[in-house]
């Protein structure tokens, strides 16, 4: 009989421990990139296996009904960057990693995305188990992360993973809300003995972002029983710079303007500082034949990035209220004779003259930052979270035989923000420069039972049947800044109030929100004959807030012959509103056509917000479809799927929407404080619908060749979307990012050489045309043109404990597509930011690995 499920000859003992991780919790497999270094030179192909996107027994990713991806834990680190996302995006093809520039609380973390849809769409396991997400949320998110909250997956060290599992494929009828594009699982290393350390210092050409990291892993045993598996990383990261002087900053520099920066406005990666992170990974073998289990994490990091540039002149609310005709000047005592300064056609030098003429009484901000100023935004990002559980099989009795796994997590994530080298311009010269901004802070806790029975049902192997309950709470809080961030000060009636840029949250906004639900699921899979395998989802869900919803998944794989195979799957799905999305407030400075205004975010249900048309937001429902090809003779491994995904009453924030002084007038008089610096207002809404299809390639193949091992690897997606239905809520150009922002066509081709003493790789990353936009202003978007980088690393292997590495990303150097130049002096910026494969040009770096 041919072996058509390469797990099948397993024994069943060894089938229900597998399957005994029912959340996925424990993999039992290595990847090639996995052995030890002597093993690694004379490997040949090593099966991949997956637990991800199934409840019963692990099965080899050429049987599953859906599209896995597997990425081994000694693969993660063979990439220079100080996180593992882009290594997953150059190897998952439809997953896409941004990092975002002046983007206030989007710079502090890395969303990602999946198939086109936004980082709050793919649903983030770790061991299994739902990993909660980052308090921020992304409101200049480069159009498709608008208004997203996911988990802040920058805080996973590469050093700490066994491997990372990525589905290809809706499954929040198995796991619940989230998954409505697929589901990343991070396992975590569980080796009971050996290390690794490792030193990594790298620099990008232009001779900034320099990085020195050392992180390290230990494997101990705990007891004769059990395990224990620390990781640790440290880091710090310099800033980064691709900027050139604004245009109105160097006319003032002209005019003799000696305080002026060089270059007065940064567009780059921001510097991170102190950025640790500790991961425990420990389980324990009962008497009772089960196991007990423990994991969790502590990071924290301090974040420094910059923001857009206040000119002396102009500024509107701080230094000039007419557009720069007259410079603002208050009266501090009340003496007197403070008539605005006329500068309108004058140079510095006459300008700093008549401001010194001022009486003593008279305070115009020129005076204290007479080249302007460029606030800094920051924080500190705090990151824990601990899972506890047990699991293994009822012995006798009515559950005689069923697999269990009891589980306990709670995630916390906070987000300090601060803000440096700005004004509160209504307290006028008795402002402070440095701000605390205040906090938001996202708490989950989630507690699962979950259980398996293999059913003897007739087939050609037992029925899996998996069911089980969840139980979510979600807190988010926001909690007021200092008071000088936020106080309406004595000059108000001139000046703006709040500290500039960013202002501090109010003792108003400040509070707490929380909710709850519950879930109960059940999933069966049935082998019907060797070559048929299907499974059905079911998972109905009751939230406090919206009410219930019901979803379901149906997939199925049949193996023509030893090489080929079909695949395919259809379910519904959806992913329910935050908390902290259904109630965060803020106000951040933005471009509109060249020009900084204020805007405010608001919750759907503000007054402000419902006068511009917000209501109450409700879950995204989507309906997804998926067709695939397996082949798996000659050593190839390919894989093609075709999907569709539709998704209704998609979650974004709103267009801007003017406050007229009358609305704010109107509204203040019905006791809404803290809008009197606004000109415009933002909310999230359920106001588009999206139809999502592409397909994703992915071959492998592996040959002796030039006296070693070469192993080949192409993965390639085009994606599409199209917005269906929209308002102009949503309107023209927020539709054009979603449909355009990202390439359409993407592809990796990777090249892995193995020698005796010595490991290679070559990588080319293709990027298609895609809209480039800068600062999320409708002014600066255009069509942009396709990318071409290389990457490569060289590995040494001294003996088996020590390796030298040294590799370069974008290894030409080569430039993302160019703001057209009549842009560039207006934006301070060089490259367009939407760029999807970064904008800091090339990176190299050395690594010196001791593994014991």
């Amino acid at each position: 009989m041919k072996n058509h499920n390469n797990y099948h000859p397993l024994s069943r003992a060894i089938k229900y421990a597998l399957a005994a991780s029912l959340t996925l919790g424990v993999t039992a497999t290595a990847t090639a990139q996995e052995a030890a270094p002597d093993t690694a030179k004379k490997e040949q192909a090593v099966e991949k296996i997956a637990v991800v996107g199934t409840r019963s027994a692990p099965r080899s990713i050429g049987d599953s009904p859906v599209p896995v991806d597997i990425i081994g834990g000694e693969e993660l680190n063979k990439n220079g960057n100080s996180d593992m996302l882009n290594l997953i995006s150059t190897t998952v093809p439809s997953l896409n990693v941004h990092a975002q520039p002046i983007s206030d609380a989007a710079t502090l973390i890395r969303p990602i995305n999946l198939r086109g849809l936004s980082s709050d769409s793919t649903l983030v396991l770790l061991n299994g188990k739902r990993r909660h997400r980052a308090s921020v949320i992304s409101f200049l998110g480069g159009g498709i992360n608008d208004g997203a909250q996911g988990p802040d997956l920058s805080v996973i060290p590469g050093i700490a993973m066994k491997q990372v599992e990525i589905l290809r494929d809706g499954a929040a009828a198995q796991y619940g809300s989230d998954a409505i594009a697929g589901v990343v699982n991070f396992v975590l290393k569980d080796a009971s003995d050996g290390g690794t350390i490792e030193i990594k210092h790298g620099e990008y050409y232009a001779g900034d972002g320099t990085s020195t990291e050392i992180a390290a892993n230990v494997g101990m045993p705990l007891t004769k029983d059990g395990f224990v598996n620390l990781s640790m990383q440290y880091k710090n990261v310099d800033a980064t710079s691709r900027s050139v002087q604004r245009d109105d900053a160097q006319g003032l520099i002209d005019a003799g303007n000696t305080s002026v920066l060089t270059p007065a406005q940064v567009w780059g990666a921001p510097e991170i500082k102190d950025d640790i992170t500790i991961f425990a990974n420990a389980g324990l073998d009962l008497d009772n034949g089960g196991q007990a289990y423990m994991f969790g994490n502590y990071s924290e990091r301090d974040v420094r990035g910059g923001f857009y540039f206040r000119n002396p002149h102009n500024r509107g609310g701080v230094f000039s209220n007419d557009g720069g005709e007259t410079l603002e000047v208050v009266d501090t005592t009340g003496a007197g004779g403070c008539a605005n300064v006329p500068i309108s056609g004058l140079d510095h030098q006459q300008i700093t003259s008549a401001v010194n003429a001022l009486p003593t009484n008279c305070f115009t901000f020129f005076q204290m930052f007479p080249g302007g100023f460029t606030p800094n935004f920051g924080g500190n990002i705090t990151d824990t979270s601990l899972a506890i559980g047990t699991k293994g099989e009822f012995k006798g009795g009515y559950f005689d035989g069923v697999l269990y796994d009891f589980s306990g997590v709670v995630g916390r994530s906070e987000s300090m923000f601060q803000l440096f080298n700005s004004v509160n311009a209504s307290l006028g010269p008795d402002t402070p420069t440095d701000f605390d901004a205040g906090k938001y802070i996202q708490l989950e806790k989630t507690f699962t039972a979950d259980f398996v029975k293999y059913v003897p049902a007739g087939l050609y192997e037992d029925l899996t049947v998996a069911f089980g309950a969840q139980w979510t709470e979600e807190t988010f809080e926001i909690v007021a800044g200092e008071q000088a961030s936020w106080e309406v000060g004595p000059y108000v009636d001139q000046l703006s109030n709040g500290s500039n840029g960013f202002p501090g949250f109010q003792p108003q906004t400040a509070g707490t929100s929380s909710r709850r639900n519950y879930a109960a699921y059940v999933d069966i899979e049935a082998e019907f004959t060797e070559d048929l395998l299907g499974a059905l989802a079911v998972r109905f869900e009751d939230y406090d807030s919206f009410g219930t919803t019901t979803n379901y998944k149906l997939t199925g794989q049949y193996r023509i012959n030893d090489d080929w195979a079909l695949r395919a799957s259809t379910s519904t799905g959806f992913r329910a509103p935050t908390v902290g999305q259904a109630n965060v407030s803020n106000v951040r400075t933005e471009l509109n056509q060249g020009v900084l205004v204020d805007v405010g975010v608001l919750p759907p249900t503000n007054p402000v917000a419902i006068l511009k048309g917000a209501t109450e937001l409700t879950p995204e429902e989507s309906t997804s479809y998926a067709l695939g090809l397996v082949y798996t003779g000659y050593d190839f491994f390919v894989t093609a799927d075709y999907y569709r995904i539709d998704v209704d009453d998609r979650i974004s924030q709103s267009a801007a929407f003017e406050i007229t002084p009358e609305e704010i007038a109107a509204l203040k008089a019905a006791g809404v404080r803290g809008i009197d610096s606004l000109t415009s207002i933002t909310y999230l809404t359920n106001d588009f619908d999206t139809r999502t299809q592409g397909i994703d390639i992915v071959a492998n193949y592996a040959m002796d060749a030039f006296n070693g091992r070469s192993s080949f690897a192409l993965a390639y997606n085009w994606n599409d979307t199209e917005v269906t239905r929209f308002s102009d809520i949503t309107g023209e150009f927020r539709v054009s990012r979603l449909e355009d922002d990202l390439p359409k066509h993407r592809a990796t081709f990777t090249w892995t050489q193995t020698w005796d003493d010595l490991t290679a790789f070559v990588r080319t990353n293709y990027y298609g045309t895609y809209q480039g936009v800068h600062a999320d202003d409708p002014g600066f978007a255009v069509k942009a043109t396709w990318e071409v980088t290389l990457d490569a690393e060289v590995s040494y292997y001294i003996n088996d404990s020590f390796i030298v590495s040294v590799g370069a990303q974008n290894l030409l150097d080569n430039d993302p597509a160019e703001l057209p130049a009549e842009w560039q002096g207006i934006l301070g910026g060089k490259y367009f930011e939407t760029s999807p494969m970064g904008i800091n040009g090339g990176y190299y770096y050395l690594k010196g690995t001791y593994k014991f």
